[in-house]
Order: structure tokens, then C-alpha cells, then sequence
């Protein structure tokens, strides 16, 4: 019968350690928002822009979204999804303020995890011209 001695045993636990930090990712998204991505679109001036980025060790999606030119105050903001290209989905993250900028921090279960990653989500901005969306973008890989 083997046996492992104590230098052994830490040794394959500090390697199995720095194996799961190794294989820890930030990945970075970014959207664009506009009217023309909305669905359906419209012929809004408002423009604005998302960064997020997602951790994939501590499953934490943060967030940064800036806007201007909208015809009124925002009324919400979201991450919709999940939602294929071209659809619409329901609220997935809410944002505490639609006051911009939006930044803001969530843990991501795996169904949330895997929409972000796959490109499924987006970003939408609402006022009372547009409570559908005045401005959206879809969270895409940098």
C-alpha cells in the first residue's frame, strides 16, 4: 500500500490550488446602446455605452453603463435575458438606479453565467417616451 507523506500531500494540494487559480478568467463584454438596437427599433438620439466584466472563479458579473441624449429621465435599466439575436427577454438583472452611471455588481447562477457568456443578454435604458426601451445593447465579448 502507498503512502503519502505530509510534503506529498501539500505539495499536490499547493499544485491543485494554483491549478484552480490558473484556470480562474476575467472576461470582458461591452455594449452599444442605441434606439436602432431596440425591438422594435426607434428614432431615438439617445446613445450609450456598457462595460461589464465577469469572473469566472467568483461568478461575479460587474458592471459600468453610461448614457446620454435620451428624451427624458430614465425610468429603469436592466440586463434582459436570456434572448436570442433579435429578441426580446425579461428582466435577468435589475439595476438599484437608472440614473447614469449605472454601475453595479451581481453573483451569477450557472443559467445566468451561461446567458452573459454566450452573448444572450442586453442591456436596456426605459423612459416614460419609450417604457419598452429607449436605448439597448446586446453584451457581447470584447
Amino acid at each position: 500500500m502507498a503512502r503519502i507523506t505530509t510534503a506529498a500531500f501539500v505539495v499536490a494540494a499547493i499544485t491543485l490550488a494554483a491549478a484552480s487559480v490558473a484556470s480562474a478568467e476575467t472576461i470582458e463584454l461591452s455594449a452599444e446602446l442605441s434606439g436602432k438596437n431596440d425591438i422594435p427599433p426607434n428614432d431615438t438620439t439617445g446613445t450609450g455605452q456598457a462595460v461589464a466584466s465577469y469572473n469566472t472563479e467568483t461568478r461575479v458579473l460587474s458592471w459600468k453603463v453610461t448614457y446620454e441624449g435620451l428624451t427624458g429621465p430614465a425610468m429603469a435599466a436592466h440586463i434582459h435575458g436570456p434572448a436570442p439575436s433579435g429578441g426580446n427577454a425579461g428582466v435577468m438583472i435589475g439595476f438599484t438606479s437608472a440614473a447614469s452611471p449605472i454601475e453595479g455588481t451581481a453573483t451569477l447562477d450557472d443559467a445566468k453565467a451561461q446567458a452573459v457568456l454566450a452573448g444572450h443578454t442586453y442591456v436596456n435604458v426605459h423612459t416614460q417616451a419609450y417604457p419598452g426601451g429607449e436605448i439597448r445593447g446586446a453584451l457581447t465579448r470584447k
